[in-house]
């Protein structure tokens, strides 16, 4: 508990292994975490016989792969079943540093956001921590075209470390989105289209081997997957399209 709040720290796991002990540590260090879900999404490893033996931990396991989104929809879903006042999102693959839980929960606790996002953009290092060029490039101009028609101002859309408030996860209707990568970046433009600020920390950038990453291909089609939300944000809030993705009130 923080400050009179459930905190669940979900992880969206596959094939994690090899960095899932490691990941469930260093969450469980920062000492304000109660419960640790962990959505298997049928991987062909020891990933969820590894997850079953953590304690305080709740494990889903999907019968067939169904998709990185799907596996947040069960995520949020299992969360919110175990009476999260916030959840954490925490890739397993250790990628990104559970030591800024505390600041992220925080600033939900204090009631300053219902969404924080941990940047690997702010301080500018991005590039030094291994991010390849070809995916910096892209994260900027994609970040820059999402500013631009959904009228936000944020250092950048496609982190995967997000923090979140029971509120903003109960009035979101995630089902509509994707279940591939793209549902990230669907599930900010939602956060955006119903008025929540979002708050930014600095994340230091980590690539490695057993960091879970999309091939080029797969990039690419993430890349016109944010175009077009960005696109069916501006025309919906110029009243030109009706999606489920945005319902008007």
């Amino acid at each position: 508990m923080f400050k009179g709040k459930k905190v669940v720290v979900v992880m969206p796991a596959y094939n994690a292994e090899k960095t899932l002990k490691q990941t469930y540590d260093e969450v469980m260090a920062q000492g304000m975490v109660d419960t640790v879900v962990v959505v298997d999404d049928a991987s062909s490893d020891e990933t969820a016989k590894l997850a079953k033996s953590l304690p305080n931990t709740r494990v889903h396991v999907h019968e067939k792969n169904s998709g990185y989104g799907a596996n947040q929809k069960s995520c949020y879903r299992i969360a919110l079943e175990e009476g999260a006042d916030i959840v954490v999102m925490v890739h397993p693959d250790y990628q990104y540093t559970p030591l800024l839980i505390p600041s992220m929960v925080n600033l939900i606790a204090s009631d300053l956001y219902h969404c924080v996002l941990a940047s690997r953009i702010i301080g500018g290092h991005a590039l030094k921590g291994g991010m390849p060029w070809w995916r910096y490039i892209a994260n900027r101009c994609l970040t820059l075209y999402g500013n631009i028609f959904m009228g936000s101002k944020l250092s950048e859309f496609h982190t995967g470390y997000r923090a979140f408030s029971k509120e903003l996860l109960e009035k979101l209707d995630l089902e509509p989105n994707s279940d591939d990568f793209v549902f990230d970046n669907q599930m900010l433009a939602q956060v955006l289209w119903h008025n929540y600020l979002i708050g930014e920390v600095s994340c230091p950038t980590k690539y490695f081997d057993d960091a879970s990453s999309i091939n080029f291909r797969r990039s690419c089609i993430y890349g016109f997957g944010c175009l077009w939300t960005a696109t069916l944000f501006r025309f919906n809030r110029l009243r030109l399209n009706r999606s489920k993705l945005f319902p008007r009130s």
